[in-house]
């Protein structure tokens, strides 16, 4: 019986290498697509670098593309859209709506109320918006 249950182990552990190597491929096949990089904060691994012979190229291809003209690194986009788009939306909302609240403004969006408990104070800073209690309505112009 011991026999059984130290081969079962080892069959399950190679197992797991397989498919922690097929992780790892996938993972470089998908950054490669999106064109995505692991962020500060992520635990090593998390990304395409946990295959090494791919690493050295993948690291190699993004210095060459954060290089500018002149040799010196320049700041890559992160890929936003920029123009404020979901403080517009919600700007939008609150004129259409008076009154209404950051959980309706975000459940409207179809996106998380803590983003808005950011942007909203930040429109009322400008006098696009004000607060009365709960619910936020359209500054005065």
């Amino acid at each position: 019986m011991p026999d059984f249950v130290d081969s079962t182990v080892k069959d399950i552990d190679a197992r797991l290498r397989e498919l922690k190597e097929e992780t790892a491929r996938l993972e470089a096949a998908r950054s490669a697509l999106v064109g995505t990089r692991r962020g500060p904060g992520r635990p090593p691994g998390s990304a395409s670098t946990a295959n090494t012979t791919n690493a050295a190229s993948t690291r190699t291809r993004t210095r060459a593309r954060r290089s500018s003209a002149n040799g010196r690194r320049t700041r890559r986009s992160r890929g936003r859209r920029g123009g404020n788009t979901r403080a517009n939306q919600a700007l939008q909302l609150v004129s259409e709506r008076p009154g209404i609240t950051i959980p309706e403004i975000a459940t409207s969006m179809g996106i998380e109320p803590n983003y808005l408990y950011r942007v909203l104070p930040k429109l009322a800073g400008e006098g696009q918006v004000r607060k009365d209690g709960q619910g936020w309505h359209p500054g005065k112009k």
